[in-house]
C-alpha cells in the first residue's frame, strides 16, 4: 500500500527507471561534477565523481577559496549504501525483489531551483546500477537562517516489492581532531537533561523505540561540537533535528581515519519498509544548522528558522492561558467552569482552556479508564454542551479552548466496544495498556476517517472554540495491525505517522483561526514535523518552577521560546515570583486553583501578565536568544532575549542556591546604543536592589561589565528590562 494515502510525489528519476544503466564498467568515465549547496554562512559540497559516485566533500563555513577536490574514498560517500563496499554504517539498505542485499547507486543529475528569495532546493538523482532502482536527495537550504534540511525519495520498478531495511534522511560526514556530542535526554517529569561527553572510535547511537509518540527518553536533536566541548558564543557546532514524531535513531560512528558520520532518521527497528512497485517512500526531514561561533549562534539559527518556517504562525501572539486541571481535574460541572471564567477576567487572560474529563455517556470520563474515544460531550457534567462554555467566555472577554486526545481509546468506551480491532496490538498476546488505554490504527482507513470526524465534530460543530490541546498519553508496546496484510506489517509505524501528520494538517487547515498545543505526556512529542501544525508544545507535567529551568533550558536549544508553554502552577511551592519569572520567559500561562491564592497574590500574577501582555512577549518571542549563566555550571541562570533591532532585550535571573557569582553579562545589544535599565515585576512596594535600575548605559558598557544580580538568596528571581533610548 502507498506510504500516505491521499498524497502525491513526484521524482525526476522516475522516468529513468524503465531503463537502467549498464554496469559502469562499460560505460566512459564521465567529468567531475561540483554541487554546492549554500546559506549565507555556511555551504554542504558534493562531488559526482568519475566513477559515477555521490562524494562529499565538506560541509561548514564558506571558504573563499574552496581546496580542490580530492581524490575520494569510499569513506567520503555522500548517502552510502550496504552490501556493496561500503564497510560503514550505511545510510540505506534495500533488499531488492530478487533477494539481492546489496544497493549500488550512481550520480544520474541534479538541478537547484529557486523557491524565494529566502529558499532554494537542490534534488540530486541517483539510480542503481543494475535494478530499475532510484532515490532522490533532497536538499534545502534557508539562507538567511543557515539551516539546511535534507530528505530522501526512493521508488522502484522492479518485478515485486522491496525492502528497506534503513532509510536514514541525512548522513554527513564531519572532520576534526575531536568530538563533543550532546543530548537532550530524561524521562518523564525530567525533560531535555542536557548531557555531553567526548566520542570515542566507534558508533555511538542516539535513539527511541516507542513508535507514535517517541520522545520520552530523549528528544530527537542533539548538538555536535568540533575540537572541544561545546561553548555557547565560540567554537564550531553543528545542530541537528529530525522533524518526526516517531521512533527515531541517530548512529556516529567515528572510524579509523578520525572521521565522524552521523547517520539520522526514522528508526527502521521493527519498521522495515515494504515498497511497492512504483509506489514512492518518503523519509522524514532532518534539520542542520552549523556555526562557526558556538551553540548559542546555532540555537538562534534553528529559533529564526523554526518561527519563520517550522512552527506554524510562528510570528503570531500566543495567547496567556488559563487552564482547569490543576484546579478541578475530572471533576466538574458546568457550573464550576464557568465560575472560573470570572477568575480568569478578573487576571487578564486571554482564554480558558478546559483540560480533560468533559466527553463520554455512556462511559463518562470521571478519571482516566473510562470513556477516551468517546467525544460526545457528557450531558450530566455539560448540559449545555460546549457552545454554551465558549458563549459565556466571550461575554468575559475569554476565548475558549479544549482538550483533545483524539488517537487513543479506552476499552471502556463505546468506540472500543463497537470495533475492538480498531486499535493497534499484536494477535495472540495479552493486551498491554498505557495509562488504561491504547493506540487507534490510524493505517485503518476507517479509523482515519473517525479521527478525522473527531476533529470536525469538536472544532467544526464548536466553532467558537478558539484553541485546542491535542494530547497524546501513551506510546505503542505491540507495534501490529488487525488491518494490514502480513507482509506489511512492519509499514505500521511509518504508515501511522505519515497517517497522523494527515490529520493535524486537516486541522490546521479546515480551522485556520483555531490555535493548538502538542502535548504528549510532557514531551513525548516535541519535533518540527508535528510543530508545523501547532502553536506551542508542552515540554512537561513536571511544573515545578525550579526543575523548569532547567527543562526550558534544555529545550530552548532547538526550540524557541514562542513555542514552548511555560505556566505557573502550585507545583513545588515555590514563591509565587520565582514561578512567575520562570514562565514569563516561555509561552506564559496559569494552571492554578484560582479560588485558594489571596488578593494579593492575584494582583501580583494580573501585573505580571499586563506586564507580559504589554512589554515582554514581542521580545521574548520573536527576539533572539542569550544564554548568559548556565545552571549547569552554578546555581544560577541568566538568559536574555534581544529583539530583531535591538532596541529592546529583557534578562531573566533565576538564583537556584547560595554562592557567590559573576556579573551577568547582556549580549546581541548595540555597542553604540544607549540604554536605559530597569528591573520589572517587581512585588508591590518593593524597591530594586539592582545597581543601574532606570540608569541609561551604553551597550558596549553593559556587555563588557554586565550588573550584579539583585538577588541575595536561593529562589529568587528577577526581570531586567533593556530598552534603547530615542
Amino acid at each position: 500500500m502507498p506510504l500516505t494515502p491521499g498524497r502525491a510525489f513526484s521524482l525526476v528519476v522516475l522516468g529513468l527507471l524503465a531503463n537502467p544503466a549498464s554496469p559502469s564498467a562499460a560505460e566512459p568515465p564521465r567529468a567531475p561534477a561540483v554541487i554546492t549547496v549554500s546559506t549565507a554562512r555556511s555551504a554542504l559540497r558534493l562531488l559526482a565523481g568519475d566513477d559515477g559516485r555521490l562524494y562529499q566533500l565538506d560541509y561548514g563555513r564558506i571558504r573563499e577559496r574552496p581546496p580542490a577536490p580530492r581524490t575520494p574514498s569510499r569513506e567520503d560517500e555522500f548517502h552510502p549504501q550496504y552490501g556493496h563496499g561500503y564497510v560503514l554504517e550505511p545510510a540505506l539498505q534495500a533488499v531488492h525483489a530478487d533477494g539481492n542485499t546489496s544497493t549500488d547507486l550512481e550520480y544520474v543529475s541534479h538541478r537547484t531551483a529557486r523557491v524565494d528569495d529566502d529558499v532554494s532546493l537542490t534534488t540530486v538523482s541517483l539510480r542503481d546500477r543494475h535494478y530499475p532502482f532510484g532515490v532522490t536527495l533532497h536538499l534545502k537550504a534557508y539562507a538567511a537562517e543557515d539551516v539546511l534540511e535534507q530528505w530522501i525519495e526512493v521508488v522502484h520498478e522492479e518485478d515485486g516489492d522491496v525492502l528497506l531495511a534503513r532509510y536514514a534522511s541525512s548522513a554527513p560526514v564531519l572532520r576534526a581532531e575531536s568530538y563533543y556530542l550532546t543530548q537532550l535526554q530524561g524521562n518523564y517529569m525530567r525533560e531535555a537533561e542536557l548531557v555531553e561527553e567526548r566520542l570515542t572510535p566507534g558508533v555511538k547511537v542516539l535513539d527511541s523505540k516507542l513508535g507514535v509518540r517517541a520522545h520520552q527518553m530523549r528528544n530527537p536533536s542533539f548538538i555536535l561540537a568540533l575540537d572541544r566541548a561545546a561553548e555557547e558564543e565560540a567554537g564550531e557546532v553543528y545542530a541537528g533535528t529530525l522533524a518526526w514524531a516517531g521512533s527515531f535513531q541517530f548512529a556516529f560512528d567515528l572510524d579509523w581515519n578520525n572521521r565522524l558520520r552521523a547517520v539520522c532518521g526514522a528508526n527502521p527497528l521493527g519498521a522495515q519498509y515494504r515498497l511497492g512497485r512504483g509506489e514512492v517512500f518518503r523519509a522524514p526531514s532532518m534539520i542542520w544548522t552549523y556555526s562557526a561561533r558556538g551553540k548559542g549562534e546555532a540555537s538562534r539559527n534553528l529559533h529564526r528558522w523554526a518561527r519563520r518556517y517550522g512552527v506554524r504562525e510562528g510570528g503570531r501572539p500566543r495567547p496567556v492561558l488559563l487552564n482547569n486541571w490543576e484546579a478541578t481535574h475530572t471533576d466538574f460541572d458546568e457550573d464550576r467552569i464557568v465560575a472560573l471564567f470570572d477568575g480568569a477576567r478578573e487576571l487578564g487572560v486571554d482564554l480558558f482552556l478546559l483540560d480533560d474529563g468533559w466527553f463520554g455517556d455512556k462511559h463518562p470520563r470521571d478519571d482516566d479508564r473510562t470513556g477516551l474515544g468517546d467525544w460526545q460531550v457528557n450531558p450530566r457534567k455539560l448540559p449545555r454542551g460546549l457552545g454554551h462554555l465558549a458563549a459565556e467566555a466571550a461575554k468575559r472577554g475569554l476565548g475558549f479552548g479544549i482538550w483533545i486526545e483524539p488517537e487513543m481509546v479506552n476499552p471502556r468506551s463505546e468506540l472500543y466496544e463497537k470495533h475492538p480491532d480498531w486499535v493497534i496490538a499484536q494477535p495472540h498476546r495479552e493486551l498491554l495498556f498505557g495509562r488504561n488505554q491504547l493506540v487507534l490504527d490510524l493505517t485503518r482507513p476507517a479509523v482515519k476517517e473517525h479521527v478525522l470526524g473527531v476533529i470536525d465534530d469538536v472544532l467544526g460543530a464548536n466553532p467558537d472554540v478558539a484553541y485546542a490541546k491535542w494530547d497524546a498519553n501513551r506510546y505503542v508496546t505491540q507495534p501490529g495491525s488487525f488491518h494490514l496484510p502480513p507482509e506489511e506489517q512492519q509499514n505500521l509505524l511509518v504508515d501511522y505517522q505519515w497517517a497522523l501528520y494527515d490529520t493535524m494538517e486537516h486541522m490546521a487547515e479546515r480551522y485556520p483561526k483555531v490555535m493548538a498545543m502538542a502535548c504528549a505526556g510532557g514531551s513525548g512529542r516535541v519535533d518540527y514535523g508535528t510543530l508545523r501544525y501547532f502553536h506551542s508544545f508542552w515540554p512537561s507535567d513536571n511544573t515545578d518552577p525550579l526543575q523548569r529551568v532547567f527543562i526550558q533550558w534544555g529545550f530552548g536549544h532547538v526550540f524557541p521560546a514562542a513555542a514552548t508553554s511555560a505556566h505557573v502552577t502550585d507545583m513545588g511551592r515555590k514563591p509565587l515570583k520565582f514561578a512567575i519569572d520562570v514562565a514569563l520567559s516561555g509561552a506564559f500561562g496559569i494552571d492554578r486553583d484560582l479560588s485558594r491564592w489571596t488578593p494579593e497574590e492575584r494582583a501580583t500574577v494580573r501585573a505580571a501578565v499586563t506586564l507580559y501582555h504589554e512589554r515582554l512577549r514581542d521580545v521574548v518571542h520573536q527576539g533572539d536568544l542569550y544564554r548568559l549563566q548556565s545552571p549547569y555550571e552554578r546555581p544560577q541562570a541568566a538568559l536574555g532575549y534581544v529583539s530583531p533591532d535591538r532596541s529592546r532585550a529583557v534578562v531573566f535571573v533565576y538564583r537556584l542556591g547560595e554562592a557567590a557569582f559573576p556579573p551577568v553579562k547582556p549580549r546581541g545589544l548595540d555597542p553604540a546604543r544607549r540604554y536605559r535599565v530597569r528591573e520589572v515585576n517587581l512585588p508591590p512596594g518593593r524597591q530594586s536592589r539592582l545597581g543601574l535600575h532606570e540608569q541609561v548605559v551604553d551597550g558596549a558598557t553593559l556587555m563588557e561589565e554586565g550588573f550584579p544580580a539583585p538577588l541575595r538568596r536561593s529562589l529568587e528571581s528577577a526581570v531586567v528590562e533593556i530598552v534603547a533610548e530615542p
